[in-house]
């Protein structure tokens, strides 16, 4: 049989997909499969596809006409194409119309909007769902979804955090990362995300004003960056909360694995790689209750309900105030993550759903 050829197509290129897309492309690579990643330039940039060992193609992440012919030459020849991410998919099924190539959606994440926006986004989905010849989701909950939105055949497929499981910190490391952070002889509480709406941080800043009241007062470190840090930096101000926000940073792991808590207050995730990283480091985490986070982290994490600041609060106190549930929480984690798929895993999959949907065109072809 001849060489399995790819097109993996990223449109804005979130962190957990763009990671997700890195590590598909090196083991797809690493067994013989010929990969390309269609994405803008900026995300290439960020993370250096050609590395591992694909070919690279810049396309735009928009839906005009030249754009779309961009990514219909790019996927000239494929046998498969996975477009990752509605609107990637969406425009990937514009650039296929009239192709008999099979296309795989993953769907990474649920997206919310409000007013005339909500039935756009309805309207989306339902294109993008059924395009699909199949739909990868990373959540029960989106598998669900992808079926309501007309998807002809909807796969749960959790998508594992790249990398290798994290070590725990050496004690100088741990000091200096803390130091640097100014959380010496005080509580430091993690967060990390991009700073949106549906991300929970202002769920997150009216929980400091409860927890402030602790001696010593638990320092919140936040790393990110979006359209609404102005908004929370001055309430940080306004409001003397015992918050920083760092920005975007690299090396998020040797921040996580230095704190004394994980905080993940999000009104939805799927695999939330802040979650994945922080049960695989022991680091105990308070999460939302939602989405994909129950069935990912089982009972190694302590759930609170999206939106309750209060329940977010006494969650925290009541931990830092147990050292021992603090230990119970980090080495549950650790055992929970023992248990989740691997890269290697995801790949496998991935790589047996290419041949199941690239068989029967290869069949059509030898006749």
């Amino acid at each position: 049989m001849s060489q399995l050829r790819t097109v993996q197509v990223l449109g804005g290129g979130s962190a957990g997909s763009s990671a997700h897309v890195g590590s598909l492309a090196a083991g797809l690579v690493a067994r013989g499969v010929q990969v390309t990643v269609c994405a803008p330039s900026a995300v290439d940039r960020a993370y250096d596809f050609t590395a591992t060992g694909a070919r690279f193609l810049p396309v735009p992440r928009r839906s005009d006409p030249a754009a779309v012919a961009a990514l219909r030459a790019a996927c000239a020849g494929a046998d498969v194409v996975h477009a990752h991410g509605l609107h990637a998919a969406a425009r990937t099924a514009l650039a296929l119309s009239g192709r008999a190539v099979p296309l795989v959606m993953t769907w990474h994440t649920r997206r919310y909007a409000e007013g005339a926006r909500r039935q756009i986004l309805h309207l989306l989905e339902r294109r993008a769902a059924r395009a699909a010849a199949v739909v990868l989701a990373p959540s029960s909950d989106l598998v669900d979804r992808a079926r309501e939105r007309g998807a002809r055949d909807a796969r749960l497929a959790p998508v594992a955090a790249p990398g290798p499981v994290p070590g725990p910190a050496g004690a100088a490391d741990e000091g200096k990362v803390r130091a640097e952070l100014g959380a010496v002889d005080r509580p430091l509480l993690m967060a990390v995300g991009s700073l949106v709406p549906h991300h929970g941080f202002d769920t997150l800043l009216d929980a400091a004003r409860i927890w402030r009241r602790l001696d010593p007062v638990p320092l919140l470190v936040v790393a990110g960056e979006g359209r609404d840090r102005g908004a929370l930096q001055r309430r940080i101000r306004d409001e003397e909360l015992p918050v920083s926000l760092i920005g975007r940073r690299d090396g998020v792991g040797e921040l996580l694995a230095a704190a004394d808590l994980a905080l993940l207050p999000s009104r939805w995730e799927g695999r939330s790689l802040l979650a994945q990283e922080a049960l695989r480091a022991g680091v105990p985490l308070v999460a939302t209750a939602v989405g994909g986070v129950p069935e990912l982290v089982g009972a190694a994490a302590e759930l609170v309900p999206y939106g309750n600041a209060e329940a977010l609060a006494r969650t925290v106190v009541r931990l830092l105030g147990d050292p021992a549930a603090l230990a119970r929480l980090a080495e549950a984690g650790r055992v929970q993550a023992a248990g989740w798929p691997t890269e290697d895993d995801t790949i496998a999959h991935v790589l047996s759903v290419y041949d199941e949907l690239a068989q029967p065109l290869a069949t059509g072809r030898a006749r």
